[in-house]
């Protein structure tokens, strides 16, 4: 699976950004697709996750309320929307694949294995 997340730039604090991830190469055999992001010297954390077939999805606590995911099958796109931005979610924001046999909304990194470029959000205050 080759995957391309865009749409990152720079939001004041309290905006709103959409970034986007296209998805190629069998994502039908994928369960899901996720987003993560890596703030400047921190670790790379779950954002959410979403089931391909349902919609159904999973957030972190930090962004839960906040930012949405949603997904257009017709496109093999996956979107992250993000609301009432705070300078703390400044990262590069990465989507990923899971593993073929993971047929769960995980949270672990080590589950996924194809993952897409990273794109730059940056929340100015």
């Amino acid at each position: 699976v080759q995957l391309q997340a865009y749409g990152g730039g720079l939001v004041q604090a309290g905006g709103s950004l959409r970034v986007s991830c296209a998805a190629s190469g069998g994502t039908f055999s994928r369960y899901a697709m996720g987003w993560f992001r890596q703030a400047p010297g921190k670790e790379r954390e779950f954002v959410g996750s979403i089931r391909w077939s349902s919609g159904t999805t999973y957030y972190a606590d930090s962004v839960k309320g906040r930012f949405t995911i949603s997904r257009d099958n017709t496109k093999n796109t996956v979107y992250l929307q993000m609301n009432s931005l705070k300078p703390e979610d400044t990262a590069v924001y990465y989507c990923a694949a899971p593993k073929s046999g993971i047929r769960w909304l995980s949270p672990k990194e080590y589950e996924y294995d194809s993952w897409g470029q990273g794109t730059l959000v940056t929340v100015s205050s």
